[in-house]
């Protein structure tokens, strides 16, 4: 009996971990987990590893570690089921498209919300075919990271995963 609940406490924090990560990384703003840089990539290494002793504390047994995943994956398969089941939570979880670009006019305030820089708007738009922020009818950034552009009237619809700038260059 010992061992079954040295094992759920393991399962309950690593489910703690998992909430927190995700509620920080919310609040953080985080919206493209897909596009990772290199700081990001090493950021989350590094959460990673720092969490790893929360959540198993001195049992590094395979049993102990399953019992660490196995909390996880039931908890992301109920976050999973909220998500589709509650338009609120969905909401509260992902956060909301944002808008910066309509009628080919930057809106201030979805730049800012979206945390995107103007250079990054119009490369962006570039890497969908449209020639300038001018030419865009309307730019969302997606809940998932996405940025879409639609032009001519929206007859001219793309979706590309928005890719952070590359700051140098390896030949």
């Amino acid at each position: 009996m010992d061992n079954i609940s040295s094992y759920l406490i393991i399962a309950g924090k690593s489910i703690t971990i998992y909430v927190f990560i995700i509620v920080a990384i919310r609040l953080f703003g985080k919206k493209e987990l897909a596009q990772l840089s290199v700081i990001d990539l090493v950021f989350i290494l590094l959460i990673s590893n720092s969490v790893q002793n929360a959540m198993v504390g001195n049992d590094t047994t395979v049993s102990g570690g399953i019992a660490a995943a196995l909390g996880l994956f039931i908890c992301n398969t109920i976050f999973k089921y909220f998500l589709r089941g509650s338009k609120k939570f969905n909401k509260i979880i992902q956060g909301e498209k944002i808008v910066i670009v309509v009628g080919g006019k930057i809106l201030e305030q979805g730049l800012k919300d979206s945390m995107m820089t103007l250079e990054e708007v119009e490369m962006a738009v570039r890497e969908h075919g449209v020639t300038g922020i001018a030419e865009a009818d309307l730019v969302i950034l997606e809940v998932d990271g996405n940025v879409t552009v639609l032009s001519s009237d929206y007859s001219h619809k793309t979706v590309k995963r928005r890719k952070k700038p590359q700051l140098s260059h390896n030949p």
